[in-house]
């Protein structure tokens, strides 16, 4: 048995083949492929996928559509502002990220209250959405740091 503060998550075989396919990725020519925060966002983004697939139908153009959106529009921003991009332009794009995840939080929940979600679907985004969280606040934390001290672009010379 469990204590309070430890949660089981259950790992498909599909989450199994995704997460193997994040080290593949690995020393990829797009940059946004090698960052951790856009690997995870991506596993969000397909699970959200799955679970809303059982949603009621009636919630299509709904609550579904605005779960799908948040969730392609975090892995989305990471990859344009991981594209050849100044410091703060990345941080701008990461703030969206951000602002998205949080989206995707309040729609979690209601979601749950509407008992669309079972508690173990639930916990198991959620883990998911606190993970590409602090993943994102430490880059955009570390894109600040870099930004303070170089004005360079993130992927070399602009082009004209």
């Amino acid at each position: 048995m469990s204590s309070p503060g430890q949660m089981h998550v259950r790992v498909t075989k599909s989450e199994q083949q995704v997460s193997g396919l994040r080290q593949a990725r690995v020393g990829s020519r797009k940059p946004h492929r090698n960052l951790v925060a856009w690997q995870i966002a991506m596993d969000l983004a397909s699970s959200v996928y799955r679970v809303t697939a059982a949603f009621p139908k009636e919630e299509i153009y709904g609550l579904v559509s605005q779960m799908r959106r948040a969730a392609v529009s975090v892995s989305s921003n990471i990859a344009e502002g991981a594209a050849d991009r100044t410091a703060q332009q990345f941080v701008n794009f990461l703030s969206n990220a951000i602002g998205s995840l949080n989206e995707l939080d309040t729609q979690l929940e209601l979601a749950l209250r509407l008992c669309y979600l079972s508690q173990e679907d639930y916990n198991r985004l959620q883990s998911t959405v606190d993970e590409c969280l602090a993943v994102a606040y430490g880059l955009k934390k570390s894109l600040r740091l870099k930004g303070l001290t170089s004005k360079g672009s993130l992927g070399g010379p602009k082009h004209a």
